[in-house]
């Protein structure tokens, strides 16, 4: 079985509703990190002309890569991607390798049977 990482830089806001558009859409989990900040083309000057970075949290998917394209476009959406500069990304890598997915595969091929 073959699998891709989706990697989303999300903004703090959007992270339940991207986990659930990913699920809904093919994916069987997801890790968030917490508190990432970024900052896009322009920085944003603050009190004192401090650089204010945005609050990010990062998603990440390990998803099936039959799978994968829907659910990064289901993540594009709810994660509101494409509506302006500052409202975050999302990836998609391929795997080489993953290991502690025994159990994962055998539950994905009994309950996710190939479309």
């Amino acid at each position: 079985m073959r699998f891709k990482l989706l990697i989303a830089f999300v903004d703090n806001a959007l992270t339940d509703t991207v986990l659930t558009a990913s699920r809904k859409s093919g994916a069987t989990g997801a890790t968030v990190i917490t508190n990432a900040k970024g900052q896009g083309l322009e920085p944003i000057k603050g009190f004192f002309g401090l650089e204010i970075m945005a609050q990010r949290e990062i998603v990440m998917v390990l998803v099936e890569s039959r799978r994968a394209e829907s659910v990064l476009e289901a993540i594009r959406v709810a994660g509101k991607m494409d509506d302006s500069l500052d409202t975050g990304i999302a990836l998609m890598l391929d795997v080489d390798q993953a290991v502690g997915l025994k159990e994962h595969i055998k539950t994905l091929e009994q309950n996710l049977p190939p479309e």
